[in-house]
């Protein structure tokens, strides 16, 4: 079984994986993590170094390798991923996808802190960062709604998240 879990950053991917990954038994695979362990760089060096359309398609790379060699994990994407090349087409063949959505208000108020560490909001002043997710989010969610499956994030604690998934996609406990 491969499950991705699709999202905009702070929608809790790499979080809810782990614990899915736990209850289910399996790997879990976060691709930012395994972008960076290849390049030997942080996602904000290869952003700031190559630009995001070289990252991109190191990203590519990587998901494409996790997609044909691993058999059974899951999978936490990176928050542009799906909009980039065919990568949603290609998510929705390889895996059963899960869109974990918020609205722009939950994600601004979880992001807030974390912005030093994301490189794609670190520039941005606070009073600018639910401008500027309302937007993203405006134009990748055409994207995440391709999802195989979709689970509405807010006020769930992660434990209630993963099992809903594990109800909902009818993944076998092992």
């Amino acid at each position: 079984m491969k499950v991705s879990l699709i999202g905009y950053m702070g929608s809790g991917k790499t979080t809810i994986g782990k614990e899915l990954a736990e209850k289910l038994k399996t790997d879990f695979l976060d691709l930012d993590k395994l972008i960076e362990n290849h390049t030997k760089k942080t996602i904000s060096e290869l952003f700031k170094e190559l630009g995001e359309i070289r990252f991109r398609k190191i990203e590519r790379e990587v998901l494409m390798d996790i997609l044909n060699t691993k058999s059974d994990f899951i999978l936490a994407v990176g928050g542009g991923t799906p909009v980039y090349y065919d990568n949603m087409n290609l998510i929705n063949e390889e895996t059963i996808s899960i869109y974990l959505r918020a609205n722009p208000k939950f994600l601004s108020e979880r992001l807030i802190n974390e912005k030093l560490s994301r490189p794609m909001i670190a520039h941005l002043a606070d009073e600018d960062l639910l401008e500027f997710i309302a937007k993203h989010l405006f134009e990748r969610r055409n994207f995440y709604e391709e999802s195989n499956f979709k689970i509405d994030i807010q006020f769930k604690s992660v434990s209630e998240i993963s099992e809903e998934i594990i109800h909902l996609v009818d993944l076998p406990q092992r």
